[in-house]
């Protein structure tokens, strides 16, 4: 799932700042900027697995032009990080599904050529946790 992150910009006396504007609380930081990406992604994914244990649902990241009106992040960066919550939906379940051969076809042409799918099933997890919790 991608989530719009605001960074506050470092200097060599201060950190880079990270706000999660779609994750209620979700901050982090980082010395450098790519040390804030990582702990963004991190940080988002311990607070929502958080959540997830208190009975609250994934909260849905907005558009980032919403945020990009948003007085509060004026002197910000505005980006996304991906973020994998596959891991905290519960134990995975072997299942019978059906599709038309072709379509099987491509998923797989798709997915050999695309190595951050580890196989068929990593795929159709992904693209179904981005659309049903979208």
């Amino acid at each position: 799932m991608l989530y719009p992150i605001a960074i506050a910009i470092g200097d060599e006396k201060h950190a880079y700042g990270v706000v999660v504007p779609d994750v209620p609380g979700c901050f982090s930081a980082g010395d450098t900027l790519e040390e804030a990406f990582m702990n963004a992604k991190e940080a988002i994914t311990f607070h929502i697995e958080g959540m997830l244990e208190d009975g609250d649902e994934i909260p849905q990241p907005k558009p980032i032009e919403q945020h990009q009106q948003n007085a509060d992040f004026k002197d910000f960066i505005l980006t996304f990080v991906e973020v994998d919550l596959s891991h905290l939906l519960g134990k995975s379940e072997k299942i019978n599904v059906t599709l038309p051969s072709l379509l099987i076809k491509r998923i797989d042409q798709f997915v050999a050529t695309h190595p951050e799918y580890k196989n068929r099933s990593q795929f159709l997890t992904k693209i179904a946790t981005d659309r049903v919790f979208a």
